[in-house]
């Protein structure tokens, strides 16, 4: 049985961006309806620029996962319009597939400032480096701690020392 491919059809945002000349695909919107958009890495900045602009106003979650081991990482971005005669505003969620190898991709700090320990919990926990981040450091593990913890492909150590417990 041949798989039939099946077209996302584009939503209020995806239309507005493609009107506007910036690149991006549109993936299956989620289980609420909100919007998915796909992003390569080196135009993020200039599409959330535009979105800001075009009312996003507030990064609710910023986050990272790992698709499994040899796939990709990907760093999303859940966007809202913040306003005060909204009784729902509207939302979107921004996608961004990483390679494994260099898992890079541009902090979204300077647009939104709540990226900041996001990206940074993101960066501790998959790696994902977020070039410009004003101080990409570790905020769970210590700061030697060798490896990402929610790679899906990370081995755990066989000890665990505990320092400075009692």
């Amino acid at each position: 049985m041949a798989e039939e491919s099946q077209l996302v059809e584009a939503g209020i945002v995806s239309r507005w961006l493609t009107e506007n000349g910036f690149d991006h695909e549109v993936l299956e919107a989620d289980h609420q309806g909100v919007e998915i958009i796909k992003v390569e890495s080196d135009f993020l900045i200039p599409l959330c620029t535009a979105l800001y602009a075009y009312g996003f106003n507030y990064l609710q979650c910023q986050g990272g996962y790992d698709a499994g081991p040899g796939q990709d990482f990907v760093s999303f971005y859940h966007l809202i319009k913040v306003s005060d005669y909204a009784d729902r505003p509207q939302e979107v969620r921004v996608k961004v597939f990483l390679p494994r190898e260099n898992p890079k991709v541009p902090s979204v700090y300077w647009i939104w400032k709540t990226a900041d320990w996001q990206e940074r919990e993101s960066y501790d926990m998959y790696g994902i480096i977020y070039e410009g981040h004003p101080n990409l450091k570790r905020i769970l593990m210590p700061e030697d701690w060798v490896g990402w913890p929610l790679r899906k492909d990370y081995i755990s150590p066989d000890f665990y020392e505990l320092q400075d417990a009692y």
